[in-house]
């Protein structure tokens, strides 16, 4: 493989795994073969830590306060006050949960164990209410980004976010909720056409007694758990939620499933099913070793075909943390980050419903492509960005609470700088424009592209005119 080639294949490498790369560690790693920079991205430089946005007695404490309101048959005007007091508390702690994660991102040594947990963040889609739950959902699914998908998917089973999204707190022996063993077996792991009827009214019954305690925390409630014997896959026995996935787990269906959901994440929108095959008799050889199937996949011939690269659109996210690390952006005002991923339809801990964003070409719609195609010169120039219409949803729960006020346009300040001065001094001085364009862009730069950048005699202004282009939106 000739060098320009390797140039190539690192460039796409670190764009699907992480988000993207610094000149500089692309002229690097290229030096190199790619198997010894995918390993390099398994060394781990900085281990996952917990967001910590909200603590246990800051949490506890919520709950006492609510626990002791709740019981009242009347509030005082004061009571009510102190209801709403946590109520905004806690919206103002998811935003800043939302923020803490994206800022995560923007600025990790280890951008495959996000890239990964954001993964992770989709597959397991999951609403909580209460910022406490999603951050510690958010935690469980950094720790097993890359670790053991069964310990992964016990977790994310027993996490009071995922127990109370998924109305398993209601699923009781006589009375099954089988809302959790159905997208347990139809989302997160067999798949459609994997199972039937009576296997999710049986495995409902396995996860009675399932629940959480005031303090957030999983607990086994034996009162509430069937104790009769069930019947699951065409086996009897007194199961409990364990032994379910556990049987599930012991399906191949489940490995095939997940790969080739990480395979339309990381490869193509379109599987290659022999490819997925491939992956996933790997993946259930390894006993569902995440790490193991990553290094499989990056390291396949295939990865690097000429029909998997830059063919994806960007999800909002990736767009919005690949734009803000290649150009070192600080944001004055954060906030602006939250309102560009709900009008760009990513909304980080608020999916649309439980199976997560569709992505592919659900990105773009008109709105959103022009939004997009805007924001590059409006974020590296600190502009303004007109929402359309389209408020915060902050300003949106307003709206909701008092109807008779009328929506309005909505106009912000992007406040943003990118560090210019750092961003060019990784490049050579005698850079010329088509290969900037080249190193900013993932698709082929053709003659059209070639043609309108080299009459450019400013850097910047090519930056800012390549970023701008459609072929900027994908990876």
């Amino acid at each position: 493989m000739d060098r320009k080639d390797n140039f190539s294949n690192i460039k796409h490498l670190y764009n699907r795994a992480g988000f993207g790369i610094a000149y500089p560690d692309l002229l690097r790693l290229s030096k190199r073969k790619i198997s010894k920079a995918v390993n390099g991205l398994f060394i781990n430089p900085a281990p996952g830590t917990d967001l910590t946005i909200i603590t246990p007695d800051e949490f506890k404490q919520q709950q006492l306060t609510l626990a002791g309101l709740n019981g009242k048959k009347e509030l005082t005007p004061e009571e009510k006050q102190q209801r709403e007091d946590i109520t905004k508390a806690r919206n103002e702690k998811s935003r800043e949960l939302n923020l803490n994660w994206v800022q995560r991102m923007i600025s990790t040594e280890n951008p495959l164990l996000e890239k990964m947990t954001l993964f992770w963040h989709g597959h397991f889609a999951c609403r909580a209410n209460n910022p406490f739950y999603a951050q510690q959902l958010n935690n469980i699914q950094r720790k097993n980004a890359l670790g053991s998908f069964k310990t992964l998917l016990m977790e994310v089973s027993k996490s009071p976010a995922m127990l109370d999204y998924l109305n398993n707190q209601q699923n009781k022996k006589g009375h099954p909720n089988e809302n959790f063993s159905r997208e347990l077996m139809e989302l997160f792991t067999l798949g459609r056409g994997n199972y039937t009827e009576t296997d999710i009214k049986e495995a409902a019954r396995s996860f009675t007694g399932w629940a959480y305690n005031k303090n957030g925390e999983f607990e086994f409630n034996p009162r509430t758990h069937d104790q009769l014997d069930k019947t699951f896959f065409g086996k009897t026995g007194n199961f409990d939620g364990e032994a379910i996935i556990d049987q599930v787990l012991a399906k191949p269906e489940t490995s095939v499933f997940i790969c080739r959901k990480l395979y339309t994440f990381f490869v193509n929108d379109t599987p290659n099913e022999a490819h997925v095959k491939e992956l996933a008799a790997y993946f259930y050889a390894r006993q569902y070793d995440i790490s193991a199937l990553m290094q499989q996949l990056f390291n396949a011939e295939w990865f690097y075909s000429k029909e998997n690269i830059g063919n994806k659109i960007k999800s909002p996210v990736e767009f919005l943390v690949n734009l803000s690390r290649e150009f070192y952006v600080t944001y004055n005002k954060p906030q602006i980050l939250i309102q560009l991923q709900s009008s760009l339809g990513q909304y980080l801990f608020n999916p649309p419903n439980v199976a997560g964003w569709p992505g592919g070409k659900n990105w773009i719609d008109s709105s959103s492509l022009m939004l997009r195609l805007k924001i590059p010169s409006l974020v590296l120039n600190d502009g303004i960005l007109d929402f359309d219409g389209k408020a915060d949803p902050e300003e949106e729960a307003v709206i909701a609470l008092n109807k008779k006020q009328k929506p309005r346009p909505v106009k912000s300040y992007v406040n943003a700088q990118a560090d210019w001065s750092k961003f060019l001094s990784c490049f050579p001085r005698d850079m010329k424009q088509t290969e900037m364009a080249a190193f900013l862009l993932e698709p082929a730069v053709g003659k059209k592209i070639s043609d309108l950048v080299a009459g450019n005699v400013n850097l910047k202004n090519t930056v800012i005119a390549v970023t701008s282009m459609p072929e900027y939106q994908l990876c």
